[in-house]
This record gives C-alpha cells, sequence and structure tokens, in this order.
C-alpha cells in the first residue's frame, strides 16, 4: 500500500508527494496535511489498496466562473470551487466561505475533514465544501447576494437536499444561506428547505444551530478534562479566535467554571490572569466589532496567546496556527481544536512528545455539523425541534463520539486524532465494502 508517496489530482496534471516518517513536504498545504494524518490511519487498519486509493482522491470537484455585476457598472468575475469528497454514507455536507486566500487544496481539505467528521459522529452524511475568490468586506449586500446567487446556479447540478447540502463558513452566514435556499427554489420552482443549513429559523433552521460549533467545543474540552482527570472549576482557558465559534467556546467555558485568561480576534490579542468577563467582551465586540481598545485587559502578541501557560488552548480562527515553528513553545496541557486544521502534522509530533492531549478538529468542532444534521432531518420532515431537545440530543452524540474516539486511542495505543481517524475511515470504508464498486 502506497502510504509513503501518493498523488493528487487538484490540477490537469499531478504532482507527486514525497513523504517519510520524519520529513513532511508542504507543512502549510491543508490538503497534504490532512493526508498525512490519513495515511497514518489506513496504515494502521492495514486498508485494502484498492480501498485507500478510492479514499484518498475527491469524488468531483468543480471550478466555477462567477461575473458579478457591480454597483458601479463594471462586471468582475470571481472564482468558485465546491468539492464533493465523498457521498459513500449520504449527500455532502459542508460549508461554503467567501474570502481572498480561499484555494482548491483547503476546499478539498475541508471536504475531506468533513466527510470524516461525519462519519466520527455517525451521521448519515458524506463530506463537501465550498469557497469563492473574494473580499466580502470590499462587497457591498447588493453584490454580495449576486456573487452567492450566480454561484449557487453556477453549481446548481450539484445542489440538493439527497446530493450536496451547503451550510455557514469563513465569511458567510444565515443570510446567505437564505439566498441560497431561494436562488435553488427558484429553479426548482417550490421551496426546498433542505438544501441548505444554518438557515435563519423563521426559514426552517434549526434552533441551536448558530451556537452548536462553540457549544460542542466546550463538550470536547469538558470531556478532555475529565479523561484526563483535570479539575474542570478554575482550569485556565485561553481562545485564540472571538467570532462564533471562539466567543460562544468562551461563554459555556466560563459557565463550566473555567476563567478565560486569554482571547484574541484579528485586531489583537488580550490577556488577564485573574479572568476576562466574556460577557462584557461580548458587549464591547458587539458595540466596537473588534476586541482592539478593550481597555478591562492587556493586550499581547498572538504568540504570547498560543504559548500561554493554561490547562486548555482553543485555536478557534484558521488553519495552520501551531506549526513545527512554535508547538515546542506550547505550554497548554489539553489543545481543543475549534478551528479546522489549526495544527500541523510536523507539531503533532512534538506535540506528542511533549504530553499535550490535542482534542482534534473532527472530534472538537463536529457540533456544528451535527446540528445540520439535526436540521436538515427537522427540514425533511416538517417537524422542529425545541432547543433543549437539539441541546441535549447534541450532548448525547457527542459524549459518545469522544468515548469511541479515547476508547480507540487507548486500545491501539495512538493519540486522539489518529484514533479519530481510524474511527471515521473505518466507518465510510465499511459501507464502501457493502456497496461495492459500480463498473
Amino acid at each position: 500500500m502506497p502510504h509513503s508517496s501518493g498523488t493528487t489530482d487538484s490540477r490537469p496534471t499531478q504532482t507527486v508527494i514525497h513523504r517519510d516518517k520524519d520529513t513532511f513536504l508542504g507543512e502549510d498545504n491543508p490538503f497534504e496535511a490532512m493526508m498525512s494524518r490519513f495515511d497514518r490511519a489506513a496504515e494502521l487498519l492495514n486498508l485494502d489498496p484498492g480501498l485507500y486509493s478510492v479514499l484518498r482522491h475527491p469524488e468531483k470537484q468543480v471550478i466555477v466562473s462567477v461575473p458579478v455585476l457591480l454597483d458601479n457598472g463594471e462586471v468582475q468575475v470571481f472564482t468558485g470551487y465546491r468539492v464533493l469528497y465523498s457521498t459513500t454514507r449520504g449527500p455532502g455536507k459542508g460549508g461554503i466561505r467567501f474570502a481572498s486566500n480561499v484555494s482548491l487544496e483547503e476546499v478539498k481539505a475541508l471536504a475531506a475533514w468533513m466527510t470524516w467528521k461525519c462519519a466520527l459522529v455517525n451521521i448519515p452524511f458524506g463530506g463537501s465544501k465550498g469557497g469563492v475568490v473574494c473580499d466580502p468586506n470590499s462587497l457591498s449586500n447588493a453584490e454580495l447576494e449576486r456573487l452567492t446567487r450566480r454561484y449557487t446556479s453556477s453549481i446548481l447540478e450539484i445542489l440538493g437536499p439527497d446530493s450536496d447540502v451547503p451550510a455557514p463558513d469563513i465569511n458567510t452566514n444565515e443570510r446567505v444561506m437564505a439566498w441560497i435556499m431561494d436562488t435553488y427554489s427558484m429553479h426548482k420552482r417550490h421551496t426546498v428547505t433542505a438544501v441548505v443549513t444554518g438557515k435563519p429559523v423563521e426559514m426552517g433552521g434549526s434552533r441551536g444551530r448558530r451556537e452548536a460549533t462553540g457549544r460542542g467545543c466546550t463538550i470536547a474540552a469538558r470531556e478532555a478534562m475529565r479523561r484526563r482527570e483535570m479539575p474542570i472549576h478554575g482550569a485556565r482557558v485561553a481562545v485564540q479566535g472571538f467570532g462564533n465559534v471562539g466567543s460562544i467556546a468562551a461563554k459555556h467555558l466560563e459557565r463550566e467554571g473555567c476563567s478565560i485568561i486569554s482571547v484574541s480576534d484579528v485586531s489583537g490579542a488580550l490577556y488577564d490572569e485573574n479572568g476576562l468577563d466574556v460577557e462584557d467582551l461580548l458587549s464591547w465586540v458587539q458595540n466596537h466589532r473588534f476586541l482592539s481598545g478593550y481597555p478591562k485587559a492587556d493586550p499581547i502578541g498572538e504568540h504570547e496567546l498560543l504559548t500561554a501557560e493554561c490547562e486548555v488552548l482553543v485555536p478557534a480562527a484558521i488553519e495552520n496556527v501551531i506549526t513545527s515553528k512554535n508547538a515546542a513553545d506550547i505550554r497548554a496541557k489539553i489543545i481543543c481544536e475549534g478551528a479546522n486544521g489549526p495544527t500541523t502534522a510536523n507539531a503533532d509530533r512534538i506535540l506528542d512528545e511533549q504530553g499535550v492531549y490535542v482534542v482534534p478538529d473532527i472530534l472538537a468542532n463536529a457540533g456544528g455539523a451535527t446540528v445540520s444534521y439535526f436540521e436538515w432531518v427537522q427540514d425533511r420532515g416538517g417537524y422542529f425541534w425545541d432547543l433543549e431537545t437539539v441541546n441535549l440530543r447534541l450532548e448525547r452524540i457527542l459524549v459518545q463520539a469522544f468515548d469511541e474516539v479515547a476508547t480507540m486511542a487507548e486500545r491501539h495505543n495512538v493519540n486522539l486524532r489518529t484514533a479519530a481517524y481510524m474511527l471515521s475511515i473505518e466507518r465510510v470504508a465499511a459501507v464502501h465494502r457493502l456497496r461495492g464498486l459500480y463498473a
């Protein structure tokens, strides 16, 4: 089985990536970072070579040009992506992001992560992801709507409740999901609420969806502390990223009795060894948009936040923030990955050597995917649950998933990330074996 090398098919010509156990080329490449973990899990599972080849390639990659009429009368053409990594276990599931640094490699990696994430929490979805290369802050509301609708119409043939179900991601929200749902519905000539998740509640969205990823991250961090026999009350927590995931995780961890000593956003980082008042921070951000200028804490550098002495570090911003360059400086006992891909493969090895307990992204931030599934189920059935029901079912699924991953890690003497990949890959592979190969 070709674990020492592989191919990617993100371009018409193939690029061969060579690896060995001590060297990882392309640490900043998110798809290859994901594949390095996949390779390790596949090796431990003794995965059949043919199935290995199938699972390491995305099923479908779509690149579209998205011409948009700007408010000034000019036409600008944007590039959009949608990748279906796997639909073996069910419809593709994954967000759409609007950002200037979106790339096909990134979208492929995120689609793969969604595949493993959905399998890990055992919901009947595959994995997909999408994005448009743009600066949403430079576009008006009307331009964003035209961009969203044109992008949606360009990928219409792969969207659908039974094929591919988008959700919000970086720089997209409930409003963008409403535009996508409406565009799809207009083409289908009837309202199709289940084509997207993360919609406004008034349009068939689920209660608890907006907080689900942050709440799930809190559950994962709490279970990690219990597993490590660490007291939750008074545990010091640093949260990188104070957006939807990080701020909600900080709020709920504070309610669990933790002390949030440091937070950050794109404007900078804050620190208070005695603990920050998260509700006061949320109020400040609501009024001032960013954390910068908050008067009741000390400003610090981003590196200082990541390397702060604490019990739990929650990287909840972007990919590749913990790398081989700073991993040795991490002093947290637990890392709970609220973001997708915040830790590189090289950093993993260093953190393992230091005994840091890493709760991987596909487990720690699976709350959003789980409640997206709840929303899809509610839309399909036309019957909607109250918030208490949503949160109780989320809690049950995530606690069970954590226990299954921890048990797998102990059985095979591997870290949680490898165990999570082993569990999820085996679940996808099992369905592949049952379905067979259509030829």
